[in-house]
């Protein structure tokens, strides 16, 4: 352990001011002179040239102390980083003192209060000292890059902490150098520039012994891959390292940060598979011993690394997930919930849990949760009345505040899973509001699911579809990923037909014939759900022992407006049926809807928004829809009960002969 005396560095920093500065802002600065070589190896830099025609020299003998508190010293010095001899081992209230000074460094909000607490303080451990960079980063990097690397380069105390660890890197301690570097990395301190080739100089020795822990190790290497990215020649020999240790041997947290730099980059293109698979099959053993930082950390791994064979890994956290979601931090149950779409997992028990959580929360969670909590339940078709209500709630009040794209993955939902709230008078008054002043501000593709959704639950945008059918808005489809595709013209084509079948007072544009299709059934992304084919012939099976023949019903029928019918069966006046392929004396239609699983929301009842609009638009052209649903059908025991079940649902005002 090293301990760094903070002395006035007044004088001292005016000097080196005059050479250039520490962070570049993330560019790489070229030296005037010989080609350099590689970031591990050091000479001569910039830094050192200019401070030595500056006068300052790489020691300086006097030392200034600072009492606690007292006012900086005008008087030139440096503050020395030596070795504290036979102090590895502090006592425990030493220990108790750097905790103390960790959690009030934790609570500096902005840089300037960061080194307002430092200034105060008469010396730091190495290790506060990598703590005091890392803070810097938690509060000053936005999107990985610092936010006011220009103040953070002129401010004395930074200057001085860097000078030190460059003085005397060879005395840190492990954790102390690793944490150190990677932080001024994420920093955007000059790679080039003395402190930052010594520092990674002293790592790559210390690697090369077999000195760093598996903790240190991985620090090093996120480090290392921020700076250089994957192909870094010391991250192999890091992974050769950490796969030569016991698996067993490592702690939780240990295990994560191992997850960590796969996820990062180095298990990219399927690399390290093996020692994944290892340790997926481990961690299985381990959950129960993750917190929630932990386990939201090994499902984000696991998702970005597509670790599609862990499903039993992805099963267990689920199981534990459940008593961790009210601890769980945003971003935490964001990447849990990500986890579960990815896999195609869920279980009720997460789903009540989920439930009690956002019914007690739904005002005061971030808008980013809600929308996450509502795909979640849109993408497993899990029509939750307790989540859906809480979050209608919700955005009647708050949705002024959301983005569009927020608004949007919170509505939407609803009409997928044709649920309308309690509320939805207001629901959908807000959401009509927020439309008339925001509508400019949605990306189109965004803005036609939104009302296409409403359309579903017969909720109508008439006052914003003379825009929709605009040339303007259509070559905004178009302009903007990923096109008018299939999808997006079918959205088109049924919002169209919506409000023209089902408002009959509307007389706005209408939608050119070039932007319709002429089915909805499609491969992929649909507006309607194929029929399931073992489920099709067992009715299909039925139906020729009900009515004689197969020719008296046809299967996959197109009709003129877009739908595919899975059976038709036509009637003449006398309700007599007729034969599939005759066109002449056809008095009346029916339309079988043969509802496997896949078109009602999950264990439920309730068909899907897609479903629900279909058969309001076979009725509206003239169709009489008869639902054979799955929940009905598989009680059915015999040949015998099949036939009779059709015959009542089809005819069930007609006697049947027998053939």
């Amino acid at each position: 352990m090293a301990l760094i005396h903070l002395k006035c560095f007044r004088a001292w920093t005016s000097r080196v001011r005059a050479c250039r500065p520490l962070l570049t802002g993330g560019r790489v600065v070229h030296h005037v002179g010989p080609e350099r070589g590689p970031l591990c190896h050091y000479g001569s830099s910039a830094l050192q040239r200019a401070c030595s025609v500056t006068g300052v020299q790489g020691t300086v003998r006097r030392n200034h102390h600072v009492a606690l508190g007292s006012p900086p010293s005008s008087t030139m010095g440096t503050g020395n980083l030596h070795g504290e001899a036979g102090n590895h081992f502090r006592s425990n209230s030493k220990q108790t003192e750097e905790q103390q000074l960790l959690k009030a460094l934790d609570n500096c909000q902005s840089y300037e209060e960061i080194f307002r607490f430092v200034n105060s303080l008469e010396s730091l451990t190495d290790t506060t000292v990598a703590a005091v960079f890392q803070r810097l980063c938690d509060v000053d990097v936005e999107d990985g890059r610092p936010k006011h690397a220009e103040d953070l380069a002129e401010d004395a105390v930074f200057q001085s902490l860097c000078f030190q660890l460059e003085r005397e890197s060879p005395n840190l301690s492990d954790a102390g150098l690793v944490n150190s570097l990677s932080s001024l990395i994420k920093l955007r301190v000059d790679p080039w520039s003395t402190l930052v080739v010594r520092l990674l100089s002293e790592s790559r020795e210390r690697l090369s012994k077999g000195q760093l822990s598996i903790r240190d190790s991985c620090v090093l290497a996120e480090g290392l891959l921020d700076l250089e990215g994957p192909d870094c020649a010391m991250l192999e020999h890091i992974m050769d390292q950490v796969q030569s240790t016991n698996l067993e041997d490592w702690t939780s947290d240990e295990m994560v940060m191992v997850y960590r730099i796969l996820q990062l980059g180095v298990g990219k293109r399927g690399k390290y598979q093996d020692l994944l698979n290892k340790m997926n099959h481990f961690t299985v053993s381990q959950v129960s011993k993750f917190s929630p930082k932990l386990t939201s950390a090994v499902l984000n791994a696991l998702v970005v690394l597509d670790q599609t064979q862990a499903i039993p890994l992805v099963i267990k956290f689920c199981k534990y997930s459940i008593r961790h979601i009210p601890s769980f931090t945003d971003d935490e149950i964001i990447h849990v919930l990500e986890a579960f779409i990815h896999f195609g997992h869920n279980d009720p028990l997460f789903t009540e849990a989920l439930e009690r959580h956002v019914a007690k929360h739904a005002f005061a969670m971030h808008p980013k949760v809600v929308s996450k909590v509502m795909q979640y339940c849109r993408r497993k078709r899990i029509l939750s009345k307790t989540i859906f209500n809480a979050v209608a709630e919700s955005f009647i009040y708050n949705a002024d505040g959301f983005t569009t794209t927020q608004i949007a993955e919170q509505i939407i939902p609803f009409g997928q899973l044709n649920y309308l709230p309690p509320c939805a008078p207001s629901l959908f008054r807000k959401l009509e509001r927020v439309l008339s002043t925001r509508f400019a501000q949605f990306q189109s593709h965004v803005l036609l699911s939104l009302l296409h959704s409403c359309t579903l639950v017969e909720r109508y945008p008439l006052n914003f579809l003379a825009k929709v059918f605009s040339p303007y808005f259509l070559q905004q489809l178009q302009a903007e990923g990923p096109g008018l595709t299939r999808s997006v013209l079918s959205q088109l084509t049924q919002l169209f037909l919506t409000v023209t079948m089902e408002c009959p007072s509307y007389e706005g544009p209408k939608l050119l014939p070039k932007y319709r299709v002429k089915s909805f059934l499609m491969a992929g992304h649909s507006l309607e759900s194929p029929v399931d084919t073992h489920f099709y012939f067992q009715v299909k099976a039925g139906l020729i022992d009900l009515l004689g023949a197969r020719m008296y019903f046809a299967s996959h029928v197109l009709t003129p407006n877009c739908y595919t019918i899975d059976i038709e069966i036509k009637l003449d006046e006398e309700g007599l049926v007729l034969p599939a392929v005759q066109y002449d004396e056809v008095s009346h239609r029916i339309a079988l809807c043969i509802d496997d699983q896949k078109r009602f929301c999950i264990n439920s009842h309730n068909l899907l928004g897609k479903e629900a609009i279909k058969r309001r638009h076979l009725k509206l052209v003239g169709y009489e829809v008869v639902q054979i649903p799955f929940f009905e059908f598989e009680l059915l025991e015999s040949q015998t009960d099949i036939v009779d079940y059709l015959h009542k649902k089809i005819f069930p005002n007609s006697y049947r002969l027998s053939w």
